[in-house]
């Protein structure tokens, strides 16, 4: 929707409101709701507290960062509208909805902004003469407990909206299709292109699958469903979570990541006179993938929980392998000709989409620039195997690897990994200081 169009809609009476997003460390969207009227008078944006990068998730501030702190003054931003994703927000009420860059009071962008990290990223791919298509299949849980309920019992106790695994099952999914199809009906009126739903392999469990898109599209419409899906849910009196693994009893959550290269309309990926139809540069990009796999685990698994759903036969990832369509490979290799696309199954569905597809990026682009060459196929299950690298285990294990790289430094700036290295570790040590549930069960009577 363009300026003229939300105008039309303002003087009709069906918008009245324009929110103004933004993605912050953890991929959630901040921002404000904004008069109509007073943004189409003024569409440049508005400013926020740059506190808001400098943040726990329970909004406290956290001292360390150079970027902003108590010494500093905690000062302004700016939010400027990227007009190209106005659209309206079909599960709110008249109102229209907007992302927006993140800038400083003299507009230059915010170094640290998730969605500056992948613009840069995007801008390399395009002085190469590149642009990356993305897709992003998101899975999450669905409870019969609204939010509010949840909360109010520590989020224990939780009525799932199935009571057995339902992968591809058609009967469990109807019963819930006053959800998914909610679901559904908002994000395709809402603009973004919805393939399907389908049940997954966990109790409540579902996955949506919306239409692939170039890269920074497709980041902005992940950050979107995600939103899309908790309101629709929170109205309903409902619950979905995007946690990585909700319950140490079930399965996790994944947001698999489909990246194919391309030049002009051609897959560079594809290279039809090769003898496995794999183009050089399909090889490099998948070796520099691997080969920096592990310095940026914190981008595709960004979160304490992240870590508890990587486990063996869990349909995760635990070892840094390619495969030609074997989900037990973290990066799975599927299409064929212009459909042939990587599939990094690393992530889970707390992944922050900017940092996963800016780390996929600058880890491929300096696989071809450096002719990396990935290790040779596995075949089998990657379970099993004994000799293969593994992932990081915790997500403490994870920073430290991404503060020391030298890598991540030379792709994203000193000032980013050092932002986002304090931001990681600060995660971890909160988790460290926390007295769990599985603590006082273990140990309270018997220690």
């Amino acid at each position: 929707m363009d300026l003229p169009a939300l105008k039309s809609h303002a003087d009709s009476g069906a918008v009245d409101t324009v929110v103004l997003a933004f993605c912050d460390l953890y991929g959630r969207l901040l921002g404000k709701r904004l008069d109509a009227g007073f943004f189409l008078a003024d569409p440049s944006g508005t400013h926020v507290c740059d506190y808001l990068f400098a943040i726990d998730m329970e909004m406290e501030p956290i001292d360390g960062y150079d970027f902003a702190s108590w010494d500093l003054g905690f000062g302004d931003v700016h939010l400027r509208p990227d007009l190209a994703t106005l659209r309206i927000a079909s599960w709110l009420d008249r109102t229209a909805i907007v992302l927006c860059d993140v800038e400083s009071t003299d507009h230059e962008p915010t170094a640290v902004a998730p969605r500056s990290i992948l613009s840069r990223q995007i801008q390399r791919l395009a002085d190469g003469g590149f642009e990356i298509a993305a897709a992003s299949e998101l899975e999450y849980f669905l409870y019969r407990t609204s939010y509010r309920d949840a909360h109010a019992q520590d989020h224990r106790d939780l009525e799932p909206a199935g009571w057995y695994i339902e992968d591809y099952h058609l009967l469990q999914a109807t019963r819930n299709d006053d959800i998914h199809g909610a679901f559904r009906r908002h994000l395709s009126a809402s603009d973004i292109p919805v393939e399907s739903t389908k049940g997954e392999w966990g109790r409540g469990q579902h996955e949506v699958n919306i239409g692939y898109a170039p890269v920074g599209e497709m980041a902005d419409r992940h950050v979107l469903l995600k939103q899309i899906c908790k309101e629709v849910a929170d109205s309903m009196g409902v619950s979905v979570t995007f946690m990585a693994k909700p319950d140490a009893s079930g399965a996790g959550s994944s947001s698999h990541l489909h990246l194919s290269l391309w030049r002009g309309d051609h897959n560079a990926f594809v290279d039809s006179d090769a003898a496995d139809g794999y183009s050089d540069e399909f090889r490099w990009f998948l070796g520099g993938w691997m080969r920096h796999t592990a310095e940026l685990m914190v981008c595709f698994a960004p979160t304490v929980n992240s870590y508890k759903r990587f486990a063996r036969e869990s349909w995760a990832p635990t070892a840094i392998a390619w495969s030609r369509d074997n989900r037990t490979a973290g990066f799975r290799i599927v299409g064929d000709g212009p459909s042939t696309r990587i599939e990094c199954r690393l992530p889970g569905a707390d992944v922050n989409p900017y940092l996963a597809y800016a780390a996929a990026i600058a880890a491929g682009l300096d696989g071809i620039e450096h002719r990396t060459e990935p290790p040779e196929q596995f075949n089998g299950d990657v379970y099993a195997a004994t000799d293969l690298p593994h992932i990081p285990a915790t997500l403490r294990e994870a920073a430290d690897l991404f503060g020391a790289s030298r890598f991540a430094r030379s792709a994203f700036g000193d000032s980013v990994v050092d932002h986002y290295h304090h931001f990681y570790t600060t995660e971890a040590d909160a988790y460290d200081r926390a007295v769990t549930d599985w603590e006082r069960a273990r140990y309270f009577e018997q220690i």
